[in-house]
């Protein structure tokens, strides 16, 4: 019996090597894939079988070698820490994204940016008041303005566009939400069906981690592990995917910027709004959020601003050109029109359609006086507004506005370096603990050839023995 045994000690070897090799194997494979944890094959030495009776000696050898398992060399804690600084860093790229596009937007400093042209907006009227009556001057000032305007609306029409833009967006990755969550959904139910009839689940393990990732770098979601190996995934708080079902979400609200909130909410019969912690869709919400005196959405508070300052133009030069004289003497007439106070930025006109129409002097003082283009000339190098102490002037204004925004996107660039370094961070110490190793598999590869290659001279030394047993024994002297 004991020949016998030590035939299937060393089976047992070369099964326990050969799997040892296929897992070396599949590691090797798999190493350029990404979110691939690799595995190690766990084994235990298998002790004697106690025996009694007249054959049963006192001391026995072991029966081999037992593959146990084969284990998948993750950490939930650093698969934790990158889903937590993907949350972070998503929130803070879209922010970053949007709040540099819209600093592209003003074009600041530079010959084309509204700075430039409401310096020379302000020197054709000084050139107005130093050669009044003169047609160039003011032919020259007319064109300049309705140039300004026209740059004006174009950079509130940019401010609109990268609001619907950021808005589709949102959609798009709620759609990836939804498609990530039914993955895990249906990863989670092939899990707990496999672990149940005693398969190895490693690589769903790695899908459903890569997925996970995905989910909060979106949504800020959470993971809680169940003992019947599936995972719920949180976002605000609940469940968007519990065991092997998920709950679709949506985004609703406004379609325009002007015309309300959007935020995340739970589709179906049990809609709410999602309260997020964080990912991209948080960033997208916080940026589309309705002006709110300062300290709302980076895009509509952008279009606040450039409407704050067209309409303190608008107010601030009408005030001063109300009050001069026509060519014909009349008074009263604006030189800017607003369309749409809500939109000002984008709807302010030039008035007058002609030199005739300037009102630059005052009333009864003749075609020679240029008071009034004087004083509107000023306006340019005032620090405050003459309607109201309190106020600044429009360069004031607009000064602030480009000072804002580019600190603003400053700040959001540096946040998103920071949380960008901290996922790379989080990420390159998965790798450390989870990534495939070359050298270290070669290594693992020479080892398992040369037990599988002990393991067959073992049975073949063990089959020669039998053979001496069975097939010799009695033959001697004969």
């Amino acid at each position: 019996m004991s020949t016998f045994s030590g035939l299937n000690t060393a089976y047992t070897g070369l099964v326990a090597a050969r799997q040892g090799l296929n897992v070396v194997g599949q590691n090797i494979a798999n190493a350029n894939t990404e979110g691939y944890t690799r595995q190690r094959v766990g084994i235990s030495s298998t002790g004697p079988v106690a025996q009694t009776g007249l054959f049963s000696g006192s001391v026995r050898a072991g029966q081999g070698v037992a593959v146990d398992s084969i284990a998948r060399l993750g950490d939930l804690h650093l698969d934790a820490r990158v889903r937590s600084s993907a949350a972070a860093a998503g929130y803070a790229s879209v922010r970053s994204e949007t709040l540099s596009a819209l600093e592209d937007i003003l074009q600041e400093p530079g010959e084309n940016g509204i700075s430039a042209k409401l310096q020379q907006f302000w020197a054709g009227w000084q050139d107005v008041a130093n050669q009044p009556g003169e047609p160039a001057p003011a032919g020259v000032l007319l064109e300049q303005t309705a140039v300004f305007t026209a740059q004006l609306a174009h950079g509130y029409s940019e401010i609109e566009s990268r609001w619907t833009e950021v808005r589709a967006d949102a959609d798009a990755m709620a759609a990836d939400l939804n498609g990530a969550a039914a993955q895990v959904a249906d990863l989670n139910a092939r899990i707990r069906t496999t672990l149940a009839a005693g398969g190895s689940v490693n690589e769903l393990l790695d899908k459903r981690s890569t997925l996970t990732a995905g989910i909060a770098a979106l949504a800020g979601g959470t993971v809680r592990q169940n003992t019947d190996g599936t995972v719920d995934v949180l976002i605000g708080g609940n469940a968007l995917v519990s065991g092997d079902s998920f709950r679709p979400t949506q985004v609703s609200g406004a379609r325009k910027m002007d015309d309300g909130t959007v935020q995340l909410e739970w589709s179906g019969p049990s809609a709410g709004p999602i309260t997020l912690d964080g990912g991209k869709l948080a960033g997208v919400f916080s940026v589309l959020a309705p002006a709110g005196n300062g300290n709302g959405g980076a895009v509509a508070e952008a279009a606040a601003r450039f409407n704050d300052f067209a309409l303190q133009l608008a107010a601030q030069v009408n005030d001063l050109h109300s009050q001069g004289a026509a060519a014909d003497g009349s008074t009263g007439h604006d030189f800017f029109a607003v369309g749409d106070p809500q939109r000002a930025a984008a709807t302010l006109s030039v008035v007058p359609r002609s030199a005739a129409e300037i009102a630059a002097g005052k009333p009864g003082a003749g075609t020679l006086d240029g008071s009034v283009a004087d004083r509107i000339a000023q306006i340019g190098t005032a620090r405050t507004s003459h309607l109201d102490p309190a106020a600044g002037s429009p360069d004031t204004l607009w000064s602030g506005v480009v000072t804002g925004f580019g600190v603003a996107a400053r700040a959001a660039r540096q946040s998103a370096s920071l949380t960008g370094l901290a996922n790379i961070s989080a990420v390159n110490q998965q790798l450390a603990n989870a990534s495939v190793d070359l050298d270290e598999e070669n290594v693992n590869l020479l080892s398992f050839q040369h037990a599988y290659q002990g393991a067959a001279r073992v049975m073949t030394a063990v089959d020669e023995m039998l053979d001496t047993l069975i097939n010799r024994t009695g033959l001697v002297g004969r």
